[in-house]
């Protein structure tokens, strides 16, 4: 028997919101149709009503499931290269206790409106967990290695790892511009277009990253003395990073630039002027946790880029919650519309992983989840907003 579900307004993404709307969904979660309170359909009908707003489900473009077990391990405000340290350092530990870590994990975002996750993984560890998970995954093994000789080499241990995962949507992607040298770029690039998926990449998290890149000094450098590695071919570029790596990748190779707290509003204009497929996800509680500071999201939204929201995982993150990333970012800027931002935790995520025809909007045939955001001001959502999931 279908449902109905109704709150002070339906937020469909697709179109306007919908006062006092009500939305049909049947028993396996499917969207029949969302109607105006006063649709004749809708007479003798049960509705279930709410106060607050109604949305579809949550897309978290960005996570990493397997590094759950660290939370709380890393100190906050440490800086990027410090962090990096760390999670090298801590990451390995006990499998029954980071399998746990990750089914506890997964179920926090499930419960917190989470329908669909594009996750990063060096390991198959994760595999187990997301095959029986509600939630839909999309896993992207990271591939690292700085040292072009290495470049066949990390290719192959990273396909490996991919096939571990079987039915579960995989797809290789480079970690971040200083951990993948320019041949191993490419290789990534060549299997990008191949496999139609974009490459999910850390990028500008921290200025050291800009410093290394344009004059080959700060942090990293001193990053890569204790990791052993020697970057002595490596040159400096006299620009940023993201324009750097981005001349190795096709123009049609789509990007899911992760982070960006340090983009500037010449990297993005780079962006703009050469017609590149690229989308910007933001984690800003990572990035207050990790730098302390936040991308100027400003300056993204005057071009039609797309915009997406992860939580990057636990080792950087209190709480696995996009609910909670949205409340960060209309904090800190104030003039965003919950109707824009909406599109960035939604229907934005679900088209760069792919899966827009089932998630993303509340449209008729799909189910992408409905969750209800309570203690709401009209359109906008307050620090005091709480997110239930309906279906």
């Amino acid at each position: 028997m279908n449902a109905f579900f109704s709150a002070d307004y339906v937020l469909p993404v697709s179109g306007d919101a919908v006062k006092n709307g009500v939305v049909e969904i049947m028993d396996n979660g499917t969207v029949v149709d969302i109607y105006a309170p006063d649709n004749p359909k809708l007479s003798g009908q049960a509705i279930e009503t709410h106060k607050g707003i109604i949305t579809p489900g949550f897309v978290n473009a960005h996570c990493h499931l397997e590094l759950s077990h660290m939370k709380g391990v890393i100190p906050k405000n440490t800086g990027l290269a410090p962090f990096l340290q760390q999670v090298i350092a801590f990451r390995a530990g006990d499998e029954q206790k980071i399998k746990q870590a990750m089914q506890a994990a997964d179920k926090q975002m499930h419960e917190n409106g989470i329908v669909a996750v594009g996750d990063h993984a060096n390991t198959a560890i994760s595999a187990a967990v997301k095959a029986e998970s509600n939630i839909h995954y999309h896993t992207f093994v990271e591939v690292l290695g700085f040292e072009p000789q290495l470049a066949d080499q990390k290719f192959a241990e990273a396909t490996a790892v991919a096939g571990q995962f079987g039915d579960i949507s995989t797809s290789l992607t480079a970690h971040a511009p200083y951990s993948v040298s320019k041949e191993l770029f490419k290789l990534l690039n060549e299997e990008a277009l191949r496999q139609q998926k974009p490459l999910s990449i850390h990028n500008q998290e921290s200025e050291e990253e800009n410093k290394l890149f344009r004059y080959k000094s700060g942090q990293f450098l001193n990053f890569y003395r204790t990791l052993g590695k020697d970057i002595t071919d490596f040159k400096a570029q006299a620009r940023n990073s993201l324009q750097t790596f981005l001349a190795y990748l096709s123009p049609s190779t789509p990007v899911l630039s992760v982070h960006n707290t340090y983009t500037s509003p010449k990297d993005i204009f780079f962006v703009e002027r050469q017609g590149r497929d690229v989308t910007w996800c933001f984690c800003p509680n990572a990035n207050l946790y990790i730098e302390g500071t936040l991308p100027r999201i400003p300056n993204f939204i005057h071009y039609p880029q797309k915009i997406t929201i992860g939580t990057d995982s636990l080792a950087s993150n209190d709480r696995l919650c996009i609910l909670s990333e949205l409340k960060t970012i209309h904090e800190h800027f104030p003039d965003l519309q919950l109707t824009e931002t909406i599109k960035w935790a939604t229907i934005n995520g679900a088209q760069v992983l792919g899966i827009a025809d089932h998630y993303g909007t509340l449209e008729s045939g799909k189910a992408p989840g409905l969750n209800l955001l309570t203690n709401t001001n009209g359109l906008a959502i307050t620090p005091e907003t709480t997110v239930v999931r309906l279906v």
